[in-house]
């Protein structure tokens, strides 16, 4: 599964008790899970193909929502795509296991981040 630049990618959601939240999935909608530990599960695609989002037990749940994230295959371009655009950039950009992120605000105040994968 190729991401692809610039679309909706992988969703996480706050999940404080998170043996509750995988629990309440794989039951609620048959959703599989890899778990990474105590803070985190990431959701597995239907197809089972990679993961299409994750369970943060470090996420703060609330009227947000989840946490929506989209895939770039050049993240500082995008950084700056973001702020020409309007947006405000909160969080990074910044490493994590798979690659580098960012998050930002819309105008509007709602949250995303975009990631781009390590290189190979």
């Amino acid at each position: 599964m190729n991401p692809t630049h610039h679309t909706l990618d992988y969703v996480e959601i706050a999940a404080p008790d998170l043996p509750t939240a995988i629990d309440f999935y794989s039951r609620a909608f048959g959703w599989e899970f890899n778990t990474y530990g105590p803070g985190y599960a990431g959701i597995r695609s239907a197809s089972g193909d990679g993961e299409v989002g994750g369970l943060d037990a470090e996420g703060v749940p609330g009227t947000g929502g989840p946490f929506v994230q989209l895939f770039s295959e050049d993240l500082d371009a995008t950084v700056k795509s973001v702020i020409a655009a309007g947006g405000t950039v909160v969080n990074g950009p910044y490493d994590f296991p798979g690659g580098r992120r960012f998050h930002f605000h819309d105008p509007a105040g709602n949250e995303l981040g975009v990631w781009a994968a390590a290189p190979e």
